[in-house]
């Protein structure tokens, strides 16, 4: 069993951010079929901030604590601010994850970049940073 630190069982116990945006400036879904977790996110922009940041996982405890570390991390950046955090930024700000779990990190901040994604193409505009990482993960994944 994977040890986790203070942190991450904290964010895990007491998630933040919890729940959907019924009218969400993006979306973003992404999943791991290896082992199961799947994560949502919704943002709401206000004048290029993220204003509000909302998620829904169904996952173990450490992609739980990821999204939720994620939607406080981004909350108030700037898309273009928010399109830099990293899986290494979300895994330190949790004071680590187990080898085994760094994917959780993975996910959240791939989820966040689809929300990102789906503002930025429903608002026909482009945001400096969107196309330069993950452009190959992100083609043809729409449902």
């Amino acid at each position: 069993m994977p040890v986790y630190s203070e942190k991450v069982m904290e964010y895990f116990m007491n998630p933040r951010n919890v729940g959907e945006i019924k009218d969400a400036d993006g979306i973003g879904e992404v999943g791991n079929p290896v082992c199961g977790d799947m994560m949502t996110f919704y943002i709401k922009v206000k004048g290029n901030r993220l204003e509000d940041v909302k998620f829904q996982t169904f996952g173990c405890g450490a992609a739980i604590a990821v999204s939720s570390m994620v939607s406080e991390m981004a909350i108030g950046k700037t898309l273009e601010e928010a399109l830099t955090i990293t899986p290494s930024m979300v895994a330190q700000e949790l004071e680590g994850l187990p080898k085994n779990k760094f994917h959780c990190s993975n996910l959240g901040a791939q989820a966040l970049r689809k929300a990102i994604r789906d503002y930025a193409n429903k608002k026909g505009i482009k945001i400096k940073g969107l196309e330069e990482k993950g452009e190959e993960d992100e083609e043809g994944e729409e449902s």
